[in-house]
Order: structure tokens, then C-alpha cells, then sequence
């Protein structure tokens, strides 16, 4: 019997070429549930006024780039205009990946920022000069300054950014109004520090015959971080460092979050078992007087004609800056064999197109990046978004590292050890201790780009 092969560790240039070739015979396709990554999306052979175009949006994001495409295409006959939407998440981004180092990439695609960066180290995307988007009218002085620095590497672009969507805060108008909490214009007045925000709370809770307001637990975990993170960062706290490779979680900073978040649910205010449908139905039905999730629900609130407002995350740990935690969809152009600077050009004008639309894409809830709206009589009109528009000037994205960004591993591993400790499932130390386990197993693991 002939002894199995023996292969050694490939560097990271190594493994992108042996990713690479093995794209190329399908050997990858079994990964994450991938079979069908290549299969139906070859571009050999398309004529050249194909684009294609991937994203991840479902629901009411979905239909809102649904329309947005259809735009597009009436106003560029010529172009044949072939968008595809794949899963949230991992099986998204693994997706990408593969097509991109298989060379059957889309034209365009839709990333994360915080999941952008791993592409670039990945050597999955293209730079973007200044001379490029200044062809497609795209200088980085049209962009939110947060945004556009945040979604640099080295100094390069590589990410055009669309929006940020943050954790906010929705309160329903007819109970905080009940309690007192709603000011002469009908807005929620300002909440600043941990003792001004328990007092809303205690009162909301009073008001509303139920709870006060409600973070979704359970299975879905996301949400939990999206807490975390928001105070934690409020304390200037850090959690990864040197790309990843380093845990740096302050235990003074991230105990006295986990105690706060945890006495949010131990005292009543918040309850101790409500996953994510269970949060939304209970705030839209007023059992709840306010709701901490992402913007984009605004619109489930609308067609269910919740009385509601929305605002900022509250400012808790008001000793230093404010921050709350927040992510930004951004558009990429994947590496290939078949870029010209023709077809950049036309990517490039294809995401303009997107962006001088970002009145629809902001009604749904997302922060646009785009100035040129942001900016507008228009927008600052469109209510409630404008309430909380300067959450994207202090937005607190999850830190760099190959196993970090939306819908991450880091995102599991953080939520759920979060989310336990405000089930009352472990208590605030254990919690810290599970998570800084994980994360070192997952800092000490070469990433697989």
C-alpha cells in the first residue's frame, strides 16, 4: 500500500495559486455548500456589454436593488445587466472568493467593509486608482470621511462605500410619550449616561404594561455583539490588535458592559428570552417600548403602522467619546483576467449609477455615503432617518482580522458569549473567559486566503 502524499504548509502567496488551480478543476466545490459557485455564472464566451453583478441582499434591501438594477438598465439599453443575489454571510463571501481566484468573477460585487479587507490581503481585488474614479466621478471628497478612511488599506482604495448601517434605537411614540420621555417637537429627548438611561427605562417599562425595551437573544447572536460592541467602544475598549493575530480585550472595560447589559435582563427591564422575530414582533404589537437593532427594520415597522421613531443608540458610557457599532456595504470590483481599463470604466459608472440612487437605497434605512444626497435639503427631510445620521461619523466596525467582519466567526464567538450572559445562562466572568478562548484559538489560526 503507497504511503499517502506529504504536502507542506503553502505561504500565503502559494495557497492563493493553489486555490487557484484547484477553482479551476472544481476540487473546492464541496466547501461551505459551494457546488454551484461557478456553475451557470461562467462569463467565457459573454459579449462585452455583459455586466455582472453579485450582492447578498434579501427582504426589503432585496427589493429595493431589485429596483435600483431595473433603473439601471432603462437608462443603459446597451448593457446587458445580470445580477445575482447569493446567501448572507460566509456562504457569500466563500462564494466570491472562489470565483474570483477561479477567474470567473462578477464585474461588480457588494462587500462588507469589514469583510473588503480580507479580500485585499487575499489579493481578490482591484485597486482603485484616484484616476479611475475621478473618470466615473467618484473622488473620495463625495464620500462620508469615515466611511471612505475606514475602507483604505495602505493608503489605497479598494472599496467604494454605499451607505453604514448602525445599531440604533427604535421607541414607540405613543408609549415614551405616555412616560414622559418625548420632548415639545414629539421627539425621544436625549438620553446621556448610564443613570439617565435606566431612568427612561424604569419609566418606558411603567408606560408600556410590558417591557421596556428588548435585544434579541437566542439563536441568532448577531445582535448581542451589535450591543456589545456599542458600549464597549464607548469605554474605548479594543478587542483584536496587529490584524487579528492578537487578543486584546480589556477586562475592567468589557465585565462592566457585560454587567450592565446583564443587569438590563436580571432586573426586568429587557427580557431574558427573545430571539430575533420574537424582539421585532413584540415592538411592532407595542409590548415593548423600545427596540436596539439594525436600521434596517424601519421598514417592517412602516407596513405593520407601528407609531415609532427612531434615533441614536443612546450615548450610556458618556466618560468618553460617543461610538456605536456599525458596518457600511461597499462596492468592489473582483481581480481578473479579462479587466481592461474599458471594463473598469464601465463598473465603475455602473456603481455611479447605484449611488445618484441613494434616495431609494436610504428609505430603507442605511446612512448613504454618497454626500451629494446625504447632504441634500432632500434627505435631511427623510424622517426618521435623519435622526440618527451621525451615528456613520462614529461608527465602531469590527476590527480587522481574517476571521472577523458581518455574519464572521468573530461575530459568533463575541454574541454568543454575550448573549448567554443576558439569557442568565453564564455569569459575566465566565463569559469573558469563553470568549477570550476562542478568540485565541482563532487569532493563533492562519487565515485561509
Amino acid at each position: 500500500m503507497t504511503s499517502p502524499p506529504r504536502f507542506s504548509r503553502p505561504s500565503p502567496l502559494s495557497r492563493r495559486a493553489l486555490l487557484r488551480g484547484a477553482a479551476g478543476v472544481g476540487a473546492l466545490a464541496a466547501l461551505s455548500g459551494c457546488g454551484s459557485v461557478l456553475d451557470g455564472l461562467s462569463t467565457a464566451g459573454e459579449s462585452a456589454d455583459t455586466l455582472q453583478y453579485w450582492d447578498l441582499f434579501g427582504g426589503g434591501d432585496g427589493v429595493r436593488m431589485q429596483s435600483m438594477l431595473d433603473t439601471y438598465r432603462k437608462q443603459n439599453p446597451g448593457i446587458t445587466l445580470k445580477g445575482t443575489t447569493f446567501n448572507w454571510g460566509n456562504p457569500y463571501y466563500t462564494k466570491l472568493s472562489l470565483a474570483t481566484v477561479g477567474n470567473k468573477p462578477p464585474d461588480v460585487a457588494v462587500a462588507h467593509l469589514t469583510r473588503a479587507k480580507s479580500m485585499v490581503e487575499g489579493d481578490l481585488l482591484q485597486e482603485l486608482t484616484p484616476d479611475a474614479l475621478e473618470r466615473a466621478g467618484l473622488s473620495a471628497d463625495k464620500f462620508n470621511s469615515k466611511v471612505w478612511q475606514a475602507g483604505l488599506v495602505d493608503g489605497k482604495s479598494y472599496v467604494i462605500p454605499l451607505d453604514t448601517h448602525p445599531f440604533v434605537m427604535f421607541y414607540n411614540t405613543e408609549i415614551c410619550k405616555r412616560a414622559g420621555l418625548l420632548g415639545a417637537d414629539n421627539l425621544l429627548k436625549p438620553i446621556k449616561g448610564e443613570a439617565a438611561f435606566m431612568d427612561a427605562m424604569k419609566k418606558a417599562k411603567t408606560a408600556s404594561g410590558g417591557y421596556a425595551g428588548a435585544i434579541a437573544l437566542g439563536s441568532e447572536v448577531v445582535t448581542a455583539w451589535r450591543a456589545f460592541q456599542s458600549l464597549y467602544s464607548q469605554l474605548g475598549g479594543q478587542i483584536l490588535a496587529d490584524n487579528g493575530t492578537k487578543v486584546v480585550l480589556d477586562d475592567a472595560k468589557a465585565l462592566r458592559t457585560l454587567t450592565f447589559l446583564r443587569g438590563l435582563t436580571k432586573s426586568g427591564l429587557f427580557p431574558e428570552a427573545t430571539d430575533y422575530q420574537g424582539s421585532i414582533a413584540d415592538f411592532a404589537a407595542g409590548r415593548t417600548a423600545f427596540l436596539f437593532q439594525g436600521e434596517w427594520e424601519i421598514t417592517t415597522f412602516q407596513t405593520a403602522k407601528t407609531p415609532f421613531s427612531m434615533t441614536l443608540f443612546p450615548h450610556v458610557f458618556d466618560e468618553g467619546p460617543y461610538a456605536v457599532q456599525a458596518d457600511s456595504h461597499t462596492l468592489v470590483v473582483p481581480k481578473s483576467p479579462k479587466l481592461t481599463p474599458a471594463r473598469l470604466d464601465r463598473a465603475l459608472k455602473f456603481v455611479r449609477n447605484l449611488l445618484d440612487q441613494s434616495k431609494t437605497w436610504a428609505e430603507g434605512g442605511h446612512i448613504p455615503a454618497w454626500l451629494p444626497y446625504r447632504d441634500s435639503a432632500e434627505y435631511q427631510s427623510l424622517q426618521p432617518q435623519a435622526q440618527y445620521a451621525a451615528a456613520a461619523d462614529s461608527a465602531a466596525y469590527d476590527p480587522a482580522g481574517w476571521y472577523s467582519g458581518s455574519g464572521s466567526n468573530f461575530e459568533t464567538v463575541t454574541g454568543s458569549a454575550v448573549g448567554a450572559t443576558m439569557a442568565g445562562l453564564t455569569e459575566a466572568g465566565q463569559a469573558l473567559d469563553d470568549m477570550r478562548t476562542k478568540l485565541d484559538n482563532l487569532a493563533a489560526t492562519a487565515s485561509p486566503i
